[in-house]
């Protein structure tokens, strides 16, 4: 089956430049990354039609655990912790990480600094 066409304005296959630059740090780092390989329904009607869902950036299967990135709108974050919020209440086996904006920020601009070549 053929893959999905990139989300208009998408870079490189990805939603934001900082999910791009995250997935060349983890390449960097030789840490295998799986990109939004999990929509999680969070809330359906009585007939099964999925209502709201989540689909988590990244996957790290290492850590067994989900990475959520939040830099393109920071006006997202309430809703997305909302979700998480739900994620973990109806899925409590699934581990989740939100980093915000400085978090992210700050990650990539100390570590990516330490990839570049002396």
């Amino acid at each position: 089956m053929p893959a999905a066409d990139p989300p208009e304005g998408s870079v490189g296959g990805f939603a934001h430049a900082s999910e791009r630059a995250f997935s060349e740090l983890l390449d960097f780092y030789g840490v295998a990354w799986e990109y939004e390989p999990t929509t999680f329904v969070l809330e359906s009607d009585p007939q099964g039609r999925v209502l709201e869902a989540f689909t988590p950036d990244f996957y790290l299967p290492i850590y067994d655990v989900y990475v959520e990135l939040t830099t393109l709108k920071q006006k997202l974050v309430t809703p997305k912790n909302r979700k998480i919020r739900k994620l973990r209440t109806r899925y409590p086996e699934i581990r989740v990480k939100l980093l915000h904006r400085r978090a992210t920020l700050g990650l990539l601009a100390k570590y990516a600094q330490e990839a570049l070549p002396a």
